[in-house]
């Protein structure tokens, strides 16, 4: 079985168990996710691996984090996740990508991100529920954040926090890669 096959057999079971103990049907997953009903059925039966922003919207809807989705054996209170671990969210042709390093549903959902962006690649993200917050600091390049159409500038060695229940962009315009540490905290599901 491949990492991918994993992965989808995962975010499955997740998926399923998750909507289950939220006692969420199809229709109302659907509904609160904007991931059609028929798209949520392909992933509990693991037909399909879905965009990273169909797995965020899934995982906002429930209330919990994409860690949560992706691996739900919790184990004691200090989970360490080795390099191999990592789960690659997101990537380009041109070798720009994403990794979801490790997460908590803690007080909400807690996540800590790294990416890296080549010259010339974008990733863009659908507004996150009300009350999440994204912190990043950008270790190397120069990150041209785009929140709700404005853009901000944030230069290696500069941090920058948002409210992201806007649309958000994160974008390199420069020559050289930029890559950023992130933090995405969501609110606890009322």
């Amino acid at each position: 079985m491949t990492d991918l096959d994993q992965l989808t057999q995962s975010l499955a079971r997740n998926l399923k168990r998750w909507r289950g103990e939220r006692h969420f049907t199809l229709d109302a997953l659907a509904a609160r996710s904007g991931v059609s009903r028929g798209m949520i059925i392909q992933i509990e039966q693991a037909r399909t691996n879905p965009s990273v922003g169909t797995t965020v919207k899934l995982a906002d809807a429930l209330g919990v984090s994409i860690t949560t989705l992706l691996d739900y054996e919790q184990g004691s209170h200090v989970r360490l996740v080795p390099q191999e671990q990592v789960v690659r969210m997101w990537s380009t042709e041109a070798g720009s990508h994403t990794s979801l390093l490790v997460g908590t549903d803690v007080r909400g959902p807690l996540e800590l991100w790294e990416w890296r962006i080549m010259p010339g690649d974008d990733s863009t993200s659908d507004p996150h529920p009300a009350g999440t917050v994204e912190m990043l600091t950008v270790r190397s390049g120069r990150l041209t954040l785009v929140v709700d159409g404005e853009e901000h500038q944030v230069p290696a060695g500069t941090s920058a926090t948002f409210e992201a229940n806007a649309p958000h962009a994160y974008r390199n315009d420069g020559t050289e890669p930029v890559e950023m540490t992130m933090v995405v905290a969501v609110p606890p599901a009322g």
